[in-house]
């Protein structure tokens, strides 16, 4: 099963939706699959008494004008839908808001991504689940027993989980809190596909989910870490994103590829090249008996006898004189 490389733009765009789309045209030429968004509608979502993130902008005095700022009218995001098919990218959206949901179910969204604060928020999804849609469910936020709640809620309703991603909500998340471990219980807990949602800022533990069994993986994407922005410390940059891509296609070769190793016959040339043989470490006369002090390793391998057996010939005696250097056969020795 390929992995789904999946690049968030999230609030990297600063609330210009030029900068937005100059996004989607950088990633188209990384590697990704898809490009997920935030639909961000912030009278239906927020309010002036949000209390996360206050303040942290030089423009906005209170979250709810930082949503503001962030929105996109419905018929621009029509354009974000659309340029994301013209650069073969699959486009992908977490709404926060049943508006939103309405807006995405209108725009004809395929599919829906569950952030992590809202696995709980049983209005918003009950309504997605009864989309029928595939659900991608993220678990930031979330013990096993909530995440279990939500797909039984999600079921009940006719609706299909696609996958589950372990999340480690905090910007950037340290090694010690990536929780790889999650990935291989998530598989065996329940029949879906498990992804990562990394915000650790480095490609190290996407590649490494991968070789878990990770068939999604989500991260956040930013021009330059230096940018202004929640997510820019714990998102990856261009450079990094292609790296990781080429990365995560090496080790699925890698993987469609075991190694037989009860079968070494495609070796057989390098095993004679790189191998030993055995030889005379000094000129030696015809009755002499072989010691190990005698003996050297030399190569190439195929010459006479393997260095492999030398024991076998300790104390045996040369039928002929050699001089130093020899290669040793059988029909050497008595």
């Amino acid at each position: 099963m390929k992995t789904e490389i999946i690049t968030e733009i999230a609030q990297a765009h600063d609330g210009s939706l030029g900068i937005l789309h100059s996004y989607i045209d950088a990633l188209a030429g990384t590697g990704v699959d898809t490009v997920k968004f935030q639909m961000h509608i912030a009278h239906a979502e927020s309010s002036a008494h949000e209390p996360f993130r206050v303040p942290f902008s030089y423009e906005d005095p209170t979250r709810y004008d930082y949503w503001k700022r962030m929105e996109f009218t419905f018929e621009q995001w029509e354009g974000i839908m659309r340029h994301c098919a013209e650069k073969n990218l699959r486009f992908l959206c977490s709404p926060f808001s049943i508006e939103a949901f309405e807006w995405l179910e209108k725009l004809g969204a395929e599919r829906y991504k569950i952030a992590s604060g809202e696995v709980s928020n049983y209005l918003l999804l009950d309504r997605i689940a009864a989309s029928g849609k595939p659900i991608l469910l993220s678990s930031g936020m979330s013990a096993f027993s909530e995440i279990e709640a939500a797909l039984q809620r999600i079921q009940s309703r006719s609706g299909m989980v696609e996958a589950v991603f372990q999340c480690t909500t905090s910007y950037p998340t340290p090694p010690e809190a990536v929780g790889l471990n999650v990935i291989p219980e998530i598989l065996s807990r329940w029949q879906v596909t498990a992804g990562l949602s990394d915000h650790s800022g480095e490609i190290w533990a996407s590649l490494a989910a991968v070789t878990l069994g990770a068939r999604k993986l989500e991260f956040h994407a930013v021009f330059d870490k230096r940018m202004f922005g929640p997510d820019a410390g714990s998102s990856l940059d261009l450079q990094q994103i292609a790296e990781l891509c080429h990365g995560v296609r090496a080790i699925e070769t890698m993987q469609a590829h075991p190694a037989d190793k009860n079968d070494d016959s495609r070796f057989y040339a390098l095993r004679n090249m790189f191998g030993k043989s055995l030889g005379l470490r000094r000129e030696m006369e015809a009755g002499a008996s072989i010691q190990a002090y005698d003996l050297e390793s030399k190569k190439p391998g195929g010459m006479g006898i393997p260095a492999s057996e030398y024991e076998s010939i300790i104390g045996r005696r040369l039928l002929v004189s050699m001089p130093a250097g020899s290669f040793l056969q059988q029909t050497d020795l008595e």
